[in-house]
């Protein structure tokens, strides 16, 4: 593996994009109210909830994805990514993840709302990540 190819700063902002994407997505005039009916959450609940856990450890794992997606990125094409290739390589990982999310939410009871909010919120925000490599080459 040669991560000689990484360009760091790109992988950083890949990854906090995901905050950008996640605010959007999940806000209340996108998908909010829908993801918190079906989550069975209230407005209430979610404002208990300890946000420098929550955000920190999201920040956290989404900078792993960020970093894998890169690795994979600078390993498959030796430095020639594209800024369509990287798209197309988060898309790619963004099904898996979306069926992953699937997998654990049928099992879990959870509606296809729920599965297409969250599945779909995976997709998009590593295509977003893997442009953001492509086009930092």
């Amino acid at each position: 593996m040669d991560i000689s190819h990484i360009n760091w700063l790109a992988i950083i902002v890949a990854g906090l994009s995901a905050f950008m994407i996640g605010g959007i997505w999940y806000s209340k005039p996108l998908f909010g109210n829908a993801w918190m009916t079906d989550s069975n959450l209230t407005m209430e609940q979610i404002q208990t909830g300890n946000k420098g856990k929550i955000f920190g450890f999201t920040a956290v794992f989404s900078l792993i994805m960020a970093v894998n997606l890169g690795l994979f990125l600078a390993d498959s094409c030796a430095g020639k990514t594209t800024v369509a290739w990287g798209a197309e390589a988060g898309f790619l990982a963004g099904i898996w993840t979306f069926s992953a999310i699937a997998i654990h939410s049928l099992f879990e009871l959870k509606s296809w709302r729920y599965i297409f909010i969250n599945g779909g919120y995976s997709l998009v925000s590593l295509t977003l990540m893997g442009a953001i490599i492509g086009v930092w080459r």
